[in-house]
């Protein structure tokens, strides 16, 4: 397949839809007809990746099956033992292979994701919470009329609004959003950066394989995909977790460290902020500005993700465990990025729980025991690959980056007494310092792996049409 069909690909796969409201709904099917008669209730709803002449709509639906489901579903026993052994097995038994240990293993999951019943994701985004709530009841409804299909739980993420005006920040307070891979033939708009290094310093798309299924990917080879061939093709995985933020947490250890670092003022506590992430809190790459946040950067789509580590080795500009250089070295690792290219994933992040005003002081543990953070969803052609390696290799482990078992700071499940390492060079503001005894500021509630089919493999779901021979 070379010639990519935009219509029979789910929208939620080749854009970011960028509203500020979402619900995230995960279904249950008492039988199998049940579920085909709900997919093909859906089917003519669900958005595609076609463009959008008339600009947004106001509300978008998207399906997903993790492998319960599909079984659920009661597709063809050839079908199911080809897909993938991650997705056969679902990340609840990857913990260990996924550093999800201590308070992120499984029996400290939400009460949701700690069963076995999750057979379907059904995602609505909407521009105002008033339409949100319409399609949710359009849901339900063909839910009811259906019957022998249980709403599980759903999960709410919105945009988190500063000074009046919606963000692309999170609870942290960092701006989120930047740097998601350019693919061939998926229209978007392209920036420096976002796709592979070429030999000439200049970016070009990776390989469609790398985020769509039945194409070739950065290897010239087809990903690992289910038979029959076309229930794969335009299809992709999806990876789902739900990230609890420490916000309190996080404060204290920066109010903590930042008093240590440099002038220990407000300036050093926000450089050692940017540290931290490899981004100023208003996504200044400090690759290209090292010593303040420049606003122009960050506004211009030229320069906001175009930047390389090949020259900062020793990473006095960036540290070389800082989060945005650990899951895109880019260059760091030599042969001018072509370790990297096939670790890239697409990401689809929002908010969750009530927004914390930055100016009022809240105590830490209240704070910490509110339910917020992120609800972290990536797509990628092949979860070990792709996913899993960046979560084993470069978040819970620190090797390739020189950094032995050192962990990614803010995903990283930190154990007692470890620490995260910032780089200096000459400059008295900007020294050495080694983050001690580091807490945990991320925690996983839950999340599992799904498979987004095209509009054709749902269809063929919904009739029973899925044929392995």
């Amino acid at each position: 397949m070379s010639k990519l069909n935009a219509t029979d690909v789910q929208g939620f796969v080749l854009r970011g839809y960028n509203m500020p409201h979402a619900r995230f709904c995960f279904l249950h099917f008492q039988n199998a007809a049940a579920g085909r008669h709900l997919v093909a209730q859906l089917l003519g709803s669900i958005t595609t990746g076609q463009l959008w002449d008339n600009g947004k709509p106001q509300s978008t639906l998207n399906i997903a099956f993790t492998f319960k489901g599909l079984t659920a579903l009661e597709l063809p026993l050839a079908t199911l033992i080809s897909f993938p052994d991650e997705f056969q097995q679902g990340m609840k038994d990857r913990a260990s292979i996924l550093g999800d240990i201590g308070k992120n293993s499984p029996e400290h999951w939400d009460a949701l994701w700690r069963g076995a019943d999750i057979h379907a994701w059904v995602a609505i985004h909407a521009l105002t919470p008033e339409t949100l709530e319409a399609q949710f009841a359009q849901l339900n409804a063909i839910i009811s009329a259906t019957g022998n299909i249980h709403l599980l739980g759903s999960q709410d993420a919105a945009a988190l609004v500063i000074d009046g005006k919606l963000s692309t920040k999170e609870h942290f307070g960092y701006t989120d959003g930047f740097g998601n891979p350019d693919y061939l033939g998926v229209c978007r708009n392209t920036q420096p950066g976002q796709g592979k290094l070429l030999p000439d310093g200049t970016w070009a798309p990776l390989a469609t394989g790398e985020l769509l299924l039945g194409y070739a990917d950065e290897a010239g080879e087809l990903p690992v995909a289910p038979v029959p061939h076309i229930l794969a093709a335009n299809g992709t995985f999806m990876v789902y977790r739900k990230l609890h933020e420490n916000v309190g947490t996080f404060r204290a250890f920066l109010d903590e460290w930042g008093a240590r670092y440099g002038a220990g003022d407000a300036a050093a506590k926000e450089k050692l902020a940017s540290k931290f992430i490899g981004r100023w809190q208003d996504g200044t790459p400090i690759e290209l500005s090292p010593d303040a946040p420049d606003p122009s950067i960050v506004a211009d789509p030229n320069r906001n993700t175009d930047f390389k580590f090949g020259n900062d080795l020793s990473g006095s500009r960036c540290p070389v465990g800082a989060h945005v250089r650990r899951v895109h070295p880019r260059d760091a690792f030599g042969f001018n990025g072509k370790l990297v290219d096939r670790r890239r994933i697409t990401r689809r992040g929002m908010p969750y729980g009530p927004q914390v005003d930055p100016t009022t002081p809240q105590d830490p543990a209240t704070l910490d025991s509110t339910d917020r953070g992120v609800v972290f969803m990536a797509l990628n052609a092949s979860l070990s690959r792709q996913f899993e390696f960046v979560q084993q290799q470069w978040i819970s482990y620190g090797n390739d980056a020189h950094l032995g078992n050192e962990k990614d700071l803010l995903l990283g499940t930190h154990l007692p007494g470890e620490k995260f390492s910032i780089q200096g060079d000459t400059n008295p503001a900007n020294p050495p310092l080694f983050c001690a005894n580091l807490p945990n500021f991320v925690e996983l509630r839950g999340g599992d792996y799904f498979f987004l089919p095209s509009i054709t493999a749902l269809a063929m779901i919904a009739m029973e049409l899925v044929d392995p021979r």
